[in-house]
């Protein structure tokens, strides 16, 4: 198994974990409770730059043609999880800290 698959594999049950455990609308710890879980995923994307310095780490389709991001700081380790469904509507389905990033999976110039 490659990286990249072991990543996508990864990522996909994390989400599926997550959406399971009925967390799409839940707490997450240490963020601002003001800030609305659903959106339009540039504005959602836009405030995990700015705010948290997190960029796009790791990306994946799922069977129900979902997209699943996870979005981290190096710097921080802060890290977000979004799920973008067909309909445009993004929402935040968990985030934390102190996560562990292994090489970036991106190329470079892809965009975020």
């Amino acid at each position: 198994m490659t990286a990249k698959q072991f990543a996508l594999t990864l990522g996909l049950g994390l989400g599926a974990i997550l959406l399971t455990a009925g967390q799409i609308r839940g707490q997450d710890r240490g963020r601002d409770n003001s800030e609305g879980r659903c959106g339009e995923r540039r504005e959602i994307v836009r405030l995990l730059g700015e705010k948290y310095g997190e960029t796009r780490r790791f990306i994946a389709l799922t069977g129900a043609r979902q997209v699943i991001e996870l979005y981290a700081s190096s710097e921080t380790g802060s890290w977000s999880l979004l799920i973008t469904f067909p309909s445009g509507e993004a929402c935040l389905i968990g985030a934390g800290d102190m996560i562990e990033l292994g090489p970036d999976l991106l190329a470079p110039g892809e965009p975020a």
